[in-house]
């Protein structure tokens, strides 16, 4: 991919070069701007939800969300309970709120505990959860959409949980279908 999107990168300049050299340097930077930009309100969603993730898991909110979530957890997971439904819990939660970078360091928790546990199944599953993520709050997008100057930065909304709810169902009922046939 780096291969690809570097010819197109040295392709377009070439060509801005050629047909329009005096716009050529205000593309460049107008294009810079726009990722400091960008990379900086991202930095800013998930500072903010990181850190309100962090203050969920030491008040002992996640560990009553986990509790909560053991029994399904538990079923769909096939865990016994302990440090990997609290992190899997967290991941899940950051997931519906649409803050897919603030959910990896929980999957990442999560997977190492089910290793601990010889868990495979579960941290199968959980992979293929977080690839399709379920979004009932897209927050990212939404932040991202205002901060872009969109109208309705909302209307994202009602779409997303269509779409991610099905990916997700699609998903695990694939997932569960190949496991039960390659056994």
């Amino acid at each position: 991919m780096n291969v690809i999107f570097t010819a197109v990168t040295i392709a377009s300049m070439i060509a801005l070069a050629i047909f329009a050299p005096d716009r050529l340097l205000t593309s460049l930077l107008g294009g810079a701007e726009n990722a400091a930009r960008t990379a900086f309100t991202l930095f800013c969603i998930y500072a903010v939800w990181m850190g309100l993730s962090r203050l969920a898991e030491e008040s002992g909110l996640s560990r009553g969300l986990a509790r909560g979530l053991t029994p399904v957890t538990r079923k769909i997971f096939k865990t016994g309970g302990g440090a990997e439904d609290e992190a899997i819990a967290m991941n899940i939660s950051c997931n519906l709120l649409g803050l897919g970078g603030a959910a990896t360091p929980f999957a990442v928790k999560a997977i190492g505990e089910l290793e601990k546990k010889n868990n495979s199944f579960a941290q199968k599953l959980l992979f293929v959860i977080n690839a399709t993520s379920i979004q009932i709050l897209p927050t990212t997008v939404i932040a991202l959409r205002a901060s872009a100057g969109s109208v309705s930065p909302s209307d994202i909304f009602l779409p997303s949980l269509i779409c991610t709810a099905i990916s997700t169902l699609t998903a695990v009922l694939l997932f569960v279908a190949g496991n039960k046939i390659w056994r």
